[in-house]
C-alpha cells in the first residue's frame, strides 16, 4: 500500500468514510496470510463489522475489553489462524486506529486505550485459536479410535479419513510409541520445526528438553505413557536447528487398542512463538515507563510486593525521591525540556542501583523510587539514598541550560512481613513531603511517630467541612487588661475545635490546614459572627464596660481571609446585624502577613480602619520588623510578641530587653500607637512593662482563656473592687 493511499494526508472527512477505509487497509494487510475462498473485497465486508466493534470500544466511556476480545476471536472465525494474521492486524490497529476512528481532542487518551484493546484482542484469539486446536485434537483423536476394532473396509475408510485430517491439519501432529520414538509427522510440525522428516522420525520424545520446560511437563509424560492419565496440555519450548526457540502449546492424548492397552501418543503441537513475543512486547509496554524506560508503578508494586511479601527475617529499604522545583523546569522551558531533564535524571538513577536486589522505577510525573533487597538493607539504603543524591548534584544540560536538580527523598527500612506494599509506600512518601518541608534536598528517615502524625494531620483535614457543619468549634476568649489600672478592656476570641476523638485542640493544631484547604474563610466568618455576637450579650449584660470605655473583642484574621475580597462587607454586614459599634471591634493581623504588603492588600484593612475597627499587627517583633513601615500600614495597636516579655520574669530584667522593649513602645506611641503584651505569666513582668509605658496585657497572669462568663466575672470584680 503507498502513502498517498493510506497515509493521514488522503484521511476522509465523514465517520463511516473513515471507519471504511480502516477496514480497507486492514484486509490488505491480513487477506495475504488468510486461507478463505473470498475475493479480497468479500473479505474486507468480513473485516466491516469488526472494525466498527473496534471504533466503538475505542470511543466508549468505560473501557470494556470483551469487545475486543470478541473480534479476536471473530479472526479464527473468518480463517485467519495464521500467527502472522494476528501480528499484521495488531500491527494496522497500532497505527490506523486512533488515526481514522479516534477523536483528535483525547490523542494520549486513545493512544493509551488503543494498546489495552490489543492486548485484549490478542487474548481473545488466543483463547478462540486454542478452542479450534482443541476440537481438532478431538477429531483427529476420534477419528483413531474409530479406526481401532473395525472390519478391514470400515478401517481402511477411517484411516483414509485421519489421513486427510492428519495431512491437512494447520497444526503440528505427531505420532510416537510408549517408548517416545517419532513414528510420523505431517508436513505442518516439520515447518515448525524447520527441518527435514529425516532428522525428525527416528528421534525420541524425551531427546527434546528445554532450560525453559516447567517442572510437570515430563511427570505428566511419565503418567500419560503410563496409562495413569489420558490427555495433557502444557506449554513447552523446544530447540530449533537455527538455534532459535520454537514456543508452543502442546496437547498429548493416550491411544488404546482394541483391549484398552495403551499403544501410541498423538501429540498435536501449536505453534504459539509469534503471540508469545507479542505478549511479551505488551507486557513490557504495561510495565515500563514509556518516557523513561524504568519499570513502571505496576511493575514496581509487585517487586515490593514480593519484598514485603518474603519471610526467614528478610529486610528491605526504600527510597522514595521527588524532585525540588521540577514545576518550575516545564513552566519556564516546556514539557519537552521538563521530558529530556526526566530522561537524564532516570538514566542517572539506573546507575545507582546496579546490585542485586536492587531496583529503580518512576512511579509517574518528578517521583521516582528505589528498592534494595541487598543483606543489611540497614546500611544498604542509605547508601543508596547518598549514591542518589550524588548523582543529583551535578547540574544537568538542556537547551544550552545548565539546569542544577535537587531532590527530597523518604526513606523506608523494615523487616518484610509487617506492612503492606500500599501501607509502605504511603510512609515513604509522607517521609518526603516532610523532607520537603524542611527545606528540600535532603534525606528524611520514616519513623512511626511522623507517620502518625501526618496521617492524623490527614485525618483533621478532611473533617474539618463537616466539624463547621456539626458546630464542633467553640471560642474562648482571654481578657485584655489594662496596666495601668489593672481593668479589663476587652478580650482576645480564639477558636477550639471539640473533636469526637482528638478531644480539645487548640488553633495551632487546625488552623494551618484550613487556610490550606481554603475553609479559613467560612471559619474565620463563623468566628468573628460569634465573637461580634458575644461582645453585643457583655454590653446588653452589663452596660458600657469599664469607665475607659466599652469591652472590646479582638479577632484573628488570616492571610487567606486578608485577600478574600469579601472581607470588607462580611464585617459590615455582621456589626449591622448585631447593631455593635465598629469601635468595639480589633481585627489582629499577624506582621509576616503585612511584610511586604502592597496597596492592593491593605485596601480592604484601610476601609474598615476609616469605618472605627481597631487593626492590630499581632505578633510584633518575630519578622523583620520593619519600623518603617509601620508609617503606611492602617494599624492602632502594636501587639509585642511574647518572646520580649520572657526574660522578664524575674525582677530586674536584662537591660537590654528592656531598652528594646522601652524604644519599641516610645516609638508606637509617637506614631499614635497603643502597645500590648503577649505573654504576661508573672506580675514582675507585669510590673516592669507598666514602668516601661505598655498600654494593655495578656496572658496566665490574669487569666487563662475561658468561657465568656470568666470574663464577666473579671470584669465585675474590676468595677467593684
Amino acid at each position: 500500500m503507498t502513502a498517498e493511499a493510506d497515509g493521514p494526508a488522503a484521511r476522509p472527512d465523514g465517520p463511516e468514510d473513515r471507519l471504511r477505509r480502516f477496514a480497507t487497509i486492514w484486509s490488505r494487510a491480513v487477506f495475504p496470510v488468510t486461507s478463505t475462498s473470498m475475493t479480497r473485497p468479500e473479505f474486507e465486508e468480513q473485516l466491516l463489522p469488526l472494525a466498527r466493534r473496534l471504533s466503538e470500544a475505542l470511543r466508549k466511556r468505560a473501557f470494556d475489553p470483551e469487545a475486543a476480545k470478541a473480534v479476536g476471536a471473530a479472526l479464527v472465525g473468518t480463517h485467519c489462524t495464521d500467527p502472522e494474521a494476528l501480528s499484521r492486524t495488531l500491527d494496522c490497529v497500532d497505527a490506523y486506529l486512533v488515526l481514522y476512528c479516534g477523536d483528535d481532542r483525547h490523542q494520549d487518551e486513545l493512544r493509551t486505550r488503543c494498546a489495552r484493546l490489543q492486548h485484549a484482542m490478542a487474548a481473545g484469539f488466543a483463547h478462540a485459536l486454542r478452542e479450534r486446536t482443541l476440537a481438532e485434537q478431538e477429531a483427529i483423536a476420534q477419528a483413531a479410535l474409530r479406526a481401532q476394532g473395525v472390519v478391514a473396509q470400515a478401517l481402511h475408510d477411517s484411516e483414509a479419513r485421519f489421513r486427510a485430517v492428519f495431512e491437512g491439519a494447520a497444526i503440528g501432529i505427531g505420532i510416537a510409541d510408549l517408548d517416545g520414538n517419532v513414528l510420523q509427522t505431517n508436513a505442518a510440525l516439520l515447518r515448525m520445526f524447520g527441518s527435514s522428516q529425516q532428522l525428525v522420525h527416528g528421534r525420541n520424545a524425551r531427546d527434546w528438553t528445554h532450560p525453559e520446560d516447567a517442572p510437570q511437563v515430563w511427570r505428566l509424560y511419565d503418567e500419560l505413557v503410563r496409562g495413569e492419565r489420558e490427555h495433557y496440555n502444557v506449554e513447552k519450548a523446544y530447540h530449533r536447528p537455527d538455534g532459535t526457540t520454537l514456543w508452543t502449546n502442546l496437547t498429548v492424548s493416550l491411544l488404546r487398542d482394541a483391549d484398552g492397552n495403551p499403544q501410541y501418543q498423538l501429540a498435536l503441537v501449536e505453534d504459539t512463538t509469534e503471540r508469545r513475543l507479542l505478549n511479551l512486547r505488551l507486557r513490557y509496554e504495561a510495565t515500563h515507563d514509556a518516557l523513561t524506560g524504568l519499570p513502571n508503578r505496576t511493575l514496581f508494586f509487585e517487586r515490593l510486593e514480593k519484598a514485603v511479601g518474603a519471610g526467614n527475617g528478610s529486610r528491605f529499604g526504600l527510597c522514595y525521591l521527588d524532585l525540588d522545583g521540577f514545576k518550575t523546569v516545564n513552566d519556564s522551558l516546556g514539557h519537552a525540556a521538563g521530558d529530556r531533564l526526566l530522561v537524564e535524571i532516570a538514566d542517572r538513577l539506573q546507575s545507582c542501583a546496579t546490585a542485586p536486589g536492587e531496583m529503580v522505577a518512576r512511579l509517574g510525573g518528578d517521583e521516582f523510587v528505589a528498592l534494595t533487597t541487598a543483606p543489611g538493607t540497614e546500611r544498604e539504603v542509605d547508601e543508596l539514598a547518598e549514591r542518589i543524591m550524588g548523582a543529583l548534584s551535578s547540574p544537568v544540560s538542556i537547551d544550552g541550560r545548565d539546569l542544577l536538580v535537587r531532590g527530597s527523598i523518604g526513606i523506608v527500612e523494615g523487616p518484610a512481613g509487617e506492612r503492606t506494599p500500599a501501607e509502605v509506600l504511603r510512609s515513604a512518601d509522607i517521609t518526603m513531603y516532610r523532607a520537603k518541608s524542611a527545606g528540600g534536598n535532603r534525606c528524611e528517615l520514616a519513623t512511626p511517630e511522623a507517620d502518625a502524625r501526618a496521617i492524623t494531620r490527614h485525618g483533621l483535614t478532611t473533617a474539618l467541612p463537616a466539624a463547621l457543619d456539626r458546630g464542633e468549634f467553640f471560642i474562648e476568649y482571654q481578657p485584655l487588661v489594662h496596666l495601668g489600672d489593672g481593668s479589663v478592656r476587652g478580650a482576645e476570641a480564639l477558636v477550639r475545635w471539640l473533636h469526637p476523638q482528638h478531644g480539645v485542640l487548640g488553633p495551632d493544631r487546625f488552623i494551618p490546614l484550613a487556610e490550606h484547604t481554603g475553609l479559613i474563610v467560612p471559619l474565620g466568618r463563623w468566628v468573628l459572627q460569634e465573637s461580634v455576637r458575644q461582645a453585643r450579650e457583655w454590653r446588653e449584660r452589663h452596660g458600657h464596660g469599664t469607665e475607659a470605655g466599652p469591652l472590646r473583642i479582638n479577632v484573628n484574621l488570616s492571610p487567606c481571609q486578608l485577600s478574600h475580597p469579601g472581607l470588607v462587607q462580611d464585617t459590615v454586614d455582621i456589626l449591622e446585624r448585631t447593631g455593635v459599634a465598629p469601635d468595639a471591634l480589633c481585627l489582629e493581623v499577624t506582621e509576616s502577613a503585612l511584610i511586604g504588603a502592597d496597596d492592593d492588600l491593605l485596601k480592604p484593612l484601610r476601609r474598615l480602619a476609616e469605618m472605627g475597627v481597631d487593626i492590630a499587627l499581632d505578633d510584633f517583633g518575630t519578622g523583620y520588623s520593619n519600623l518603617a513601615n509601620l508609617r503606611r500600614l492602617p494599624v492602632s495597636i502594636l501587639k509585642l510578641d511574647r518572646s520580649f516579655t520572657q526574660s522578664m520574669q524575674q525582677f530586674p530584667a536584662d537591660p537590654v530587653d528592656l531598652k528594646i522593649v522601652e524604644g519599641v513602645v516610645s516609638l508606637a506611641h509617637s506614631l499614635d500607637l497603643a502597645v500590648t503584651v503577649e505573654g504576661v505569666e508573672t506580675g514582675a513582668q507585669a510590673e516592669q512593662l507598666r514602668i516601661l509605658g505598655c498600654d494593655t496585657a495578656q496572658g496566665w497572669y490574669y487569666a487563662r482563656p475561658g468561657p465568656p462568663e470568666r470574663l464577666h466575672d473579671l470584669a465585675l470584680v474590676d468595677a467593684t473592687g
